[in-house]
């Protein structure tokens, strides 16, 4: 089956995702990205070429899914920060889409043997990203600001990247329990398209951002949509965290088991006053990446602070991993049981 039958996902497959945007971008500008109101967003408008090419960066390194570039794109902050109109916003996060698809034709070109076929998603990003002040990170915004208000600050950037072509969404670094209701909820709206949920998390290893426990909330948000949902877990957070926030999560769910994505950053530490910090705490993501999938994940990447070259490294892992399991599958007579899915 081919994993990426939108309708009929196979669950079993491990999918490769891209790393951090923003970070390998820096590879193909000079201007300052980390800290910008739109953070790599504006080079959707500025350098579009650069964005082609750091999609490619993940495509070659072996990434199965690359993320368009929109998780701090929306209508209001490219009205403010680039002087677009609301029509051309619109149009820009458009344009996004087809950005990743001009790469995914490259690659093609590249590689015209390679059976492999990426698929595109939907970057889309929390409503505290664009207030500018690491709210991603803490969720405070969540019991303050009206339902209405982030789910229509939501909704026309999911359906520009739904207009433009966009069969699954990333709804990622979500970091309150309501914010992730609204848009489980809001792509019902939007029966065809399939979306996977990653909470922004806390440094106790149990809840995520705004202090609600993680595998409720997780649970309940699958619960909600189990035919749009694909996956459900964590992005933008330190390795040596994810095995505390998964463990145990399916144990009493055998009959409907959460499926699980994981893509974490460096290990290191965002401040809006200071940027990346705590640098000494960066961690090598691919030694966690055998647990991991012990685990039962099977969406797996990386977030900021991780670049092309890591995909590389996590996908040879996740190879030596599935090399294993076969192992371990002898049957009596020697030869291998085959089932384990490749990549």
């Amino acid at each position: 089956m081919d994993p990426f039958d939108i309708e009929n996902l196979n669950n079993t497959t491990i999918k490769i995702l891209d790393g951090g945007f923003a970070t390998q971008l820096g590879c193909h500008v000079q201007d300052h990205i980390d800290g910008d109101p739109l953070w790599s967003a504006r080079f959707l408008h500025t350098q579009p070429q650069a964005i082609i090419d750091t999609h490619l960066d993940f495509l070659r390194a072996g990434a199965d899914i690359i993320m368009t570039n929109t998780y701090q794109a929306s209508i209001s902050g490219f009205e403010k920060y680039l002087n677009l109109s609301k029509e051309d916003s619109y149009d820009l996060i458009k344009k996004a889409v087809n950005y990743a698809k001009i790469a995914c034709n490259k690659f093609h070109e590249e590689f015209s043997d390679n059976s492999r076929s990426p698929l595109i998603v939907g970057s889309v990003g929390p409503y505290g990203a664009s207030l500018h002040d690491g709210s991603e990170y803490t969720g405070s915004y969540g019991g303050t600001t009206p339902i209405e208000v982030i789910r229509e600050w939501h909704r026309p950037r999911i359906e520009a990247l739904i207009e433009a072509g966009i069969k699954m969404l990333a709804l990622e670094t979500v970091p309150c329990g309501t914010e992730a209701e609204i848009l489980v909820d809001l792509i019902k709206e939007y029966p065809n398209v399939k979306a996977w949920i990653a909470f922004s998390c806390n440094q106790d290893g149990k809840s995520i951002a705004n202090g609600d426990n993680f595998q409720k909330v997780a649970q309940k948000c699958y619960d909600l949509n189990p035919r749009q949902i694909v996956a459900v877990g964590l992005n933008c957070l330190a390795p040596k965290l994810v095995e505390s926030l998964l463990k145990d999560i399916n144990v009493n769910r055998s009959t409907n088991p959460v499926p699980l994505i994981v893509y974490p950053n460096s290990g290191e530490t965002y401040t809006v006053d200071l940027g990346w910090i705590n640098r000494d705490q960066c961690e090598s993501l691919v030694s966690y990446i055998p647990k991991w999938l012990d685990l039962g994940v099977t969406w797996i990447g990386g977030c900021c602070r991780t670049y092309a070259a890591d995909i590389t490294r996590i996908k040879s892992e996740v190879m030596k991993w599935q090399h294993m399991q076969q192992k371990k599958l002898v049957t009596e007579n020697g030869s291998y049981v085959n089932n384990i899915n490749g990549i």
